[in-house]
């Protein structure tokens, strides 16, 4: 299976370059009679795109063309290919500098990998614009997980400092997401977190965060052990977010600070119903779902475009250069990565679903 294809049983292959014609996506093993809703994947787009001082200045339409796979507003049981036009772009920002490696892009290893025929163009293949077909083909996941009774939604634990409230009552915390653009649950803190980018911006700097999603609704008894855990599946799709650097799921790196009668979680029965006590595992016990609500954390690092000047090589002419970048760019993406982080989960749970 190619490196640009993830899933097994359902599965979304990318294609397409920063400023090439087109980017876009195959879904594919998707039943037959799901609903497409175009007005849904719209919002979802919306949720996505760059807006205000904290946002690049660079402004795609991002129209959606679902151009087959779909009939008559439902999945026809056929590969689903989504198109989006890029129609901003602004290539002679990349021309002058092409050969200069961007600390922490991937201009170096893309050039080694591809034998220097890559397109180096706003990131080419590896740039956060990829991940714009990921929302589409997400919010189609999403509306056919809602049909089974289960719920994903994301929000900014922690940017640049400021921290939000954590997960108190899934079902209202989901209402109070889907409904915004930027994702925090705390009164006040969105104000917070918008000063504190805006104060890092105004000196050519960038920040990062973290991301926590909720998966709830979930049965119990999907994944499986050793090397397809639900842990396992998952975090290989938020790993493929450009900028997640960490994923941790329920208590992760704090278990180390925890004693075993603190971090087991009891079971109990509950109206006929199995749950635990706590929920420190995350809803995960030997790699399968326990029925309780699945939490993950993502860490993402600062856009690594900043303004200022930093040392860098010129690896065609393989010495020691300077660079300081020009063009439009994002000084933070957590606030626009987390419907990405969703349409990710959402894909992770299908194919789990339908291996289950």
């Amino acid at each position: 299976m190619s490196s640009n294809t993830y899933g097994d049983r359902i599965s979304l292959t990318l294609f397409g370059e920063s400023h090439g014609v087109a980017i876009g996506a195959v879904l594919d093993g998707l039943k037959a009679g799901v609903e497409v809703d175009e007005e849904f994947i719209a919002l979802q787009m919306e949720k996505r795109r760059a807006k205000g001082k904290i946002s690049t200045k660079r402004q795609e339409a991002d129209k959606v063309k679902i151009v087959s796979g779909v009939f008559e507003g439902k999945t026809t049981g056929t590969p689903i290919t989504i198109i989006i036009e890029n129609e901003d772009t602004r290539s002679k920002d990349y021309s002058k500098t092409k050969s200069l490696a961007r600390p922490s892009h991937a201009d170096y290893t893309g050039f080694v990998k591809y034998d220097g025929f890559n397109d180096y163009r706003g990131g080419g293949h590896f740039s956060g614009r990829i991940t714009a077909p990921i929302v589409a083909a997400g919010a189609i996941l999403l509306k056919y997980l809602m049909s089974e009774g289960i719920y994903i939604c994301t929000h900014i634990s922690e940017c640049g400092g400021v921290r939000d409230r954590e997960f108190l009552n899934l079902e209202e915390d989901y209402k109070i997401l889907s409904d915004t653009d930027f994702a925090v649950l705390g009164e006040g803190v969105e104000e917070k977190m918008r000063a504190r980018i805006e104060e890092v911006a105004a000196v050519g700097d960038s920040v990062g965060g973290v991301l926590q999603t909720a998966i709830f609704g979930l049965p119990a008894g999907v994944g499986d052990p050793w090397f397809d855990t639900f842990e396992g599946v998952l975090a290989k799709g938020l790993f493929a977010i450009p900028g997640i650097k960490g994923v941790e799921f329920g208590a992760g790196f704090k278990f180390k600070d925890m004693q075993g009668s603190v971090a087991n979680d009891p079971f109990t029965v509950e109206n006929g119903k199995v749950k635990t006590l706590t929920n420190n595992n995350g809803g995960i016990n030997g790699g399968i779902s326990n029925g309780m609500p699945v939490i993950v954390n993502c860490a993402v690092k600062p856009t690594p475009s900043i303004y200022k000047e930093q040392d860098t090589i010129d690896f065609e002419k393989m010495e020691n250069a300077k660079l300081q970048i020009q063009g439009r760019h994002d000084p933070a993406i957590i606030h626009r990565a987390r419907v990405v982080a969703d349409s990710i989960t959402a894909l992770a749970v299908a194919d789990m679903l339908y291996k289950r």
